[in-house]
């Protein structure tokens, strides 16, 4: 279920359920900043402590609401647990924990939390979030470590790990500030996806060693979870870094903005006693296991079940074990204590319940539900589990090969290619003077190196979802032609498959262009990143740009039936001997003029419709003196509606494919690669900055991102 979709589902249920539960909903502090009616989403922030109060929650919570009312989104407050009720939960995207301590829900409210995160909902946990809920193991699961202890407050250096996600993408790669530093029960790396780190030798007092996670994520059920150990001090919070990190945090939570979560691939570590359902079993102290306790008191016919452990794609079973009892049987199911059998292994007596050996054993039936085991063996006590890893293969998301991006090979540098390359155009001066509006993060790089510019380029497509590009070509011997095997390498590592964007080289002719496509079938078809559509019969794919200059394309009968051929128009009479259409124009996908005829002739005539969707487009400084429209990007807002106008039935929806203009058309200012958030001075370049609330380093990936959004919920709709 899709966001949008989980929220509608929550707002009914609210609805439903809102009469009957007026008496009993708790008092609340008034909403901060925009209307429920009027945010983009809703979350709810819980202070409540029962145990060491932070004297920061105030600013915490005042933080908070500032965000929200800078960001467009609502925030509510409360200490009282009563909150926690399904239908109240069903109001918010996400749920903070501000600095929580001690026992703060009963079982019905833990209850209704759990059920609130595993079908969908948010959790972001601050600072001492990770000092509540001990006797609760779903709750250990969902912060990701428990609190251990702490030093006095002093300054330490924090190493941003992943700054790709939205909470730690406008940080530099280390990061020096004064707060309390946490060590943690557990190191929690094998089930989450650590974005921050610790680096102990530059404070006193830490005792998790080289590596010391604080900052990080992880999906829950179908939730989110996000932890920060940072924020004990009331200075945090007027932090513009420390702001922005929770700006993130809060984002991703509530499902507005992607990211990456996942823990590490292959194998994951988890403690047996965080069982999030069981009969029989409790959690047994023994100073010597992982964490201070193990799974035991296991008889006979016990269980316990893993609701967040997926069993998907899971090849072994290991587990850390002992017995001063009979020993017996850990039987490896997915789904309940009766569901699929996915192995066994039997477990040693050890001679005590304080010495552990490893016991695995391969897989050998598959399933997809959670994990539970179950136990057998004779009377009395059998044994105890310590630690746990499933083994998997790497699981890598799809990208949607229905979204291509129109991308520019024709750039060069005085380092790669000898001289500068369409830098210039428009009369400038590289490198801070380049023919573009808006300056590239790479700087003006070289569409030649392959290992630096390219290689990144092909990180930021595989980031942005879509999975394939459309390669600018200007004819055979051309510089684009003498560069495209060294793209299609790079394309190739990363997953990204290739079309072919063929453009008005002087002279072309309709049999020149059928003679192309031969060309590039039969020199570059061969090779694994060369796009084929599997819908389609897979044939490759060729996009002839201005077609309309030429007035006979015959010759294309002779190459339409092993590739895909499009016309760039939305004039359906010109279209004869093409396989469908597309628009290019980044400035006419704001209106999307003669788009719903396209697209319903295109369907009911079995051809291909791409519509063109562009976040902007501003061409002053490559084309002084023009006349060409300017289509502001209205920090986001443009990209967004185009977006909306190719998926739109209205407006001729639903598309075969949605083209982008362009990853990188800099001289048009239609390019989603990061552009530079602090370009060379004195050439009035602009920035991503404010697009979709970003700001500074972390706007520059933001139409990556925003690309992401999109290209999954047009997968979603095609599904």
């Amino acid at each position: 279920m899709n966001r949008r979709t989980w929220r509608a589902a929550r707002r009914l249920a609210a609805l439903a359920l809102a009469t009957a539960c007026a008496l009993s909903l708790p008092a609340v502090t008034a909403h901060a900043g925009p209307t429920k009616a009027a945010a983009d989403f809703d979350i709810l922030v819980f202070s409540k402590t029962a145990g060491f109060r932070h004297d920061a929650i105030p600013a915490g919570t005042e933080a908070l609401r500032t965000l929200g009312a800078q960001n467009n989104f609502s925030v509510t407050a409360t200490e009282d647990a009563g909150a926690f009720t399904p239908a109240n939960l069903a109001s918010y995207e996400a749920v903070v924990f501000l600095s929580t301590t001690g026992d703060v829900l009963d079982d019905t409210q833990q209850n209704a939390l759990q059920s609130y995160v595993d079908n969908g909902g948010g959790y972001l946990g601050v600072h001492a979030a990770a000092d509540t809920e001990y006797d609760w193991p779903y709750y250990n699961q969902l912060v990701g470590a428990y609190f251990k202890s702490h030093p006095a407050i002093q300054q330490a250096t924090v190493k941003n790990e992943d700054r790709t996600h939205p909470a730690t993408a406008q940080l530099a790669p280390t990061w020096t500030r004064t707060d309390e530093w946490y060590n943690y029960r557990t190191n929690p790396r094998s089930g989450v996806h650590v974005l921050q780190t610790l680096d102990e030798s530059t404070y006193s007092g830490g005792e998790m060693g080289a590596d010391h996670p604080i900052t990080w994520c992880h999906p829950q059920g179908n939730g989110r979870s996000f932890y920060t150990g940072l924020g004990h001090t009331i200075e945090s919070y007027s932090d513009a870094s420390f702001r922005s990190l929770l700006l993130g945090a809060v984002r991703y939570t509530a499902g507005a903005a992607p990211a990456d979560c996942s823990a590490p691939s292959g194998t994951r570590a988890v403690e047996a006693e965080t069982y999030t359902s069981g009969s029989g079993v409790q959690p047994a102290a023994h100073a010597g296991a992982s964490g201070g306790q193990t799974l035991g008191y296991i008889d006979n016919g016990d269980w316990a079940g893993y609701a967040s452990v997926s069993t998907q794609g899971a090849s072994t079973f290991t587990a850390k074990v002992s017995s001063a009892g009979t020993g017996g049987t850990v039987e490896v199911r997915s789904g309940s204590s009766t569901g699929t059998l996915l192995g066994s292994v039997q477990v040693p007596v050890t001679g005590s319940w304080d010495t552990f050996t490893t016991v695995s054993t391969a897989l050998t039936s598959s399933a997809s539900g959670p994990l539970f085991l179950r136990f057998t063996g004779g009377s009395g006590s059998l044994f105890d589990i310590d630690t746990f890893t499933l083994g998997a293969a790497p699981v890598t998301k799809a990208l949607n090969q229905s979204v291509h991006l129109f991308y520019y090979p024709w750039y060069g540098s005085p380092v790669v290619n000898g001289d500068w390359r369409h830098w210039q155009q428009g009369g400038h001066t590289p490198p801070d003077d380049i023919g573009a509006d808006l300056y590239p993060a790479l700087g003006p790089y070289d569409s030649a190196d392959y290992t630096g510019a390219v290689a990144q380029h092909m990180k930021w497509v595989a980031r942005s979802g879509a999975g394939v590009l459309v390669y600018s070509w200007w004819g055979r011997g051309s510089y684009e032609d003498g560069i495209a095997r060294g793209v299609l390498d790079a394309a190739q590592k990363e997953g990204i498959k290739v079309a072919w964007h063929l453009e008005p080289y002087a002279g072309r002719t309709g049999v020149s262009t059928a003679d192309d496509i031969r060309y590039i079938n039969t020199t570059y078809g061969d090779h694994p990143a060369f796009y084929r559509s599997a819908e389609h019969g897979d044939k490759g794919a060729f996009y002839v740009f201005s077609s309309l200059d030429v007035a006979d394309w015959t010759a294309l009968d002779g190459v339409t039936g092993n590739s895909i051929v499009l016309a760039q128009t939305t004039d359906t009479s010109k279209i004869q001997h093409f396989s469908g259409l597309y628009t290019y124009d980044g400035i006419a996908g704001a209106t999307a003029p003669g788009w719903k005829q396209a697209g319903d002739y295109a369907r009911a005539n079995n051809l291909i419709w791409s519509p063109s969707v562009a976040p902007g487009y501003i061409d002053d400084r490559a084309v002084p003196g023009n006349t060409t429209p300017t289509v502001d990007r209205a920090d986001g807002a443009a990209y967004d509606r185009q977006w909306g106008n190719a998926l739109a039935p209205e407006t001729g929806g639903p598309p075969t494919w949605v083209s982008v203009t362009s990853f990188n058309e800099w001289h048009e200012g239609s390019s989603i690669e990061p552009a530079d958030d602090t370009p060379p001075a004195g050439h009035n370049y602009q920035t991503y900055d404010g697009a979709y609330g970003l700001t500074g380093p972390a706007a520059e990936t933001s139409y990556l991102d925003r690309t992401a959004y999109w290209a999954d919920r047009f997968l979603n709709a095609r599904n």
